[in-house]
């Protein structure tokens, strides 16, 4: 007669617990899973965890081996990387390590080569909303490396993210996506304050504007789907604007933000874009054009 023996559950350790590290350890005690250990270089920040059912680690070393997936969550990865190298390599071999630390994608990179020459598995990762969505269905964390580490840990992993995507092996590639959606992201934010403080000189508040905002912010998702094919087929036909046309409405841009009183940078930087495009004859062109002239294959964005 054979048994089946149920797979034991996966050991975690947490290190690094500041607000999203601890959000992190949060998760996995929320989610009934063998409690996570955790350590913080300053002890203290243990303490609340452990009432919560946690286990403290008194040392690196010890969290270390006391896990299947260790999961760190520190400033950047050269700090992570310096931690690390803290144990002896030894220390860390038949781990999965996920590092979970904001990063250029040369940066993941290096954590990643790093890694490969001590025999540390590492999964990079990029974490891509708030402390409160932590743990939650709306929760966004995209990983970039071994896809096989990512399915083999992918009960755990969905357990601090319902959103949980692998984004391709190269390392950099979860930190390169961070680090071009969080581009998006607060060039809307800014260009959202820079307009707000535009119409509040004539006596429009920020709230009465946002209703106005919201309408344009519709358009984006169905905008954003055009530029991308432009990009991606390399061809930018002007059927429905030009740049030339987005040009005027820039000029008035800049005007309007100098008549204000409110740094025209932003409406600025947009223009020479658009005139860069232009004088280098591709005034007939789809604005997705001004790609070329941020490459650096046509006009010049400082001109």
């Amino acid at each position: 007669m054979t048994l089946d023996h149920a797979p034991a559950p996966t050991r975690t350790a947490v290190i690094g617990l500041g607000p999203m590290g601890t959000a992190l350890a949060r998760a996995l005690l929320a989610a009934g899973t063998t409690p996570p250990t955790v350590w913080n270089r300053t002890r203290s920040r243990t303490e609340a965890l452990a009432g919560e059912g946690a286990v403290p680690a008194t040392d690196l070393a010890e969290a270390l081996s006391s896990a299947d997936l260790v999961i760190t969550c520190l400033r950047d990865h050269e700090t992570t990387r310096a931690l690390l190298a803290t144990v002896p390599p030894e220390a860390l071999r038949g781990r999965t390590v996920v590092v979970l630390a904001s990063a250029t994608p040369d940066e993941a990179r290096t954590t990643h080569a790093w890694a490969t020459a001590h025999g540390i598995t590492v999964l990079l990762g990029a974490i891509m909303a708030p402390v409160p969505l932590i743990g939650t269905a709306e929760a966004q964390i995209l990983y970039a490396g071994d896809p096989g580490l990512v399915e083999q840990h992918r009960d755990v992993l969905e357990m601090l993210a319902g959103r949980t995507e692998h984004v391709g092996e190269n390392p950099g590639h979860a930190s390169l996506l961070d680090t071009a959606m969080l581009e998006v992201y607060f060039a809307g934010m800014t260009a959202f304050l820079h307009a707000a403080a535009m119409v509040a000189h004539e006596g429009i508040d920020a709230r009465t504007f946002a209703v106005h905002a919201r309408s344009v912010l519709e358009l984006l998702p169905v905008t954003v789907d055009g530029l991308a094919a432009d990009v991606d087929a390399g061809t930018h036909p002007g059927h429905e604007d030009t740049v030339t046309m987005e040009l005027a409405a820039l000029e008035h841009m800049v005007a309007t933000s100098e008549s204000t009183g409110v740094d025209p940078a932003l409406p600025e930087l947009m223009r020479r874009l658009a005139r860069s495009a232009v004088d280098a004859g591709h005034g007939g062109d789809s604005w997705s054009r001004v790609v070329d002239v941020l490459r650096g294959r046509i006009g010049s964005p400082a001109s």
